[in-house]
């Protein structure tokens, strides 16, 4: 069992995890292998589950994965699949429901967020800009050469840092065990969107984080918050 962060009395900011959390991105991934496979000819498909259990790791190790023995350069194959992405259309449903109208709300009501993701940095970019939510996030940290990944702490104290967060009063929202251990690193307390890939294993290592079944639920959480003593039962989540 993982240790975490007691959750802030006041919650003036969010740190969110992209893929899995805010964005089912596995869709597109898979579309996009699906081409890749296809025009070598070979007549695979990549399996949606094994795309959702190694998203939170993604990069070689992900298109390994779902590639298999298709796979024979893995730094070939990450670099195609990129080229690919850049300029692929990012499906205007791909975010989860509820996640526009819940962010628009959120800031709205004068809370700070921003993006903590091992995507690439130009993706990231890509799938918010297309969605048309990037201009929520204060931060969009992604992954680039040299910054170490998650579950490493670097790129989301990057975030908070962009963020202008007050890390006493911010939030972390993930899904899977990476973004547990990122919170940990990060000294930031984590919650759990129900409907994420690895949220089943994050759940166990951390049962005491909150779980939320929809961007409602997180709503609420988030902006009914007494200032006062901790409400840690979400059960109605």
């Amino acid at each position: 069992m993982a240790s975490a962060a007691p959750i802030p009395a006041e919650i003036t900011g969010l740190l969110f995890d992209l893929d899995g959390t805010l964005v089912n991105s596995s869709r597109l991934t898979c579309a996009i292998i699906d081409a890749m496979l296809a025009d070598r000819g070979i007549a695979v498909v990549a399996d949606p589950a094994v795309v959702r259990a190694m998203d939170g790791i993604g990069g070689e190790a992900m298109l390994a994965a779902v590639m298999g023995p298709h796979c024979t350069d893995p730094a070939a194959e990450i670099a195609a699949f990129r080229a690919r992405h850049a300029v692929v259309a990012t499906p205007p449903d791909l975010a989860f429901p509820g996640v526009a109208e819940g962010l628009a709300r959120l800031q709205a009501a004068g809370v700070v967020m921003g993006i903590c993701s091992n995507k690439p940095q130009p993706l990231c970019d890509k799938i918010l800009q297309d969605l048309g939510l990037a201009g929520r996030f204060r931060a969009i940290i992604g992954a680039s050469a040299g910054r170490p990944r998650k579950p490493a702490a670097h790129t989301a104290l990057l975030a908070l840092q962009a963020m202008g967060a007050d890390v006493q009063r911010t939030l972390y929202v993930g899904d899977t065990m990476v973004d547990v251990g990122t919170a940990a690193a990060a000294g930031l307390p984590i919650a759990l969107m129900a409907w994420g890939y690895g949220v089943d294993a994050a759940r166990a290592g951390v049962p005491q984080a909150p779980l939320f079944a929809d961007m409602q639920a997180l709503l609420d959480f988030v902006l009914s918050r007494p200032a006062g003593p901790l409400h840690q039962d979400t059960d109605s989540c």
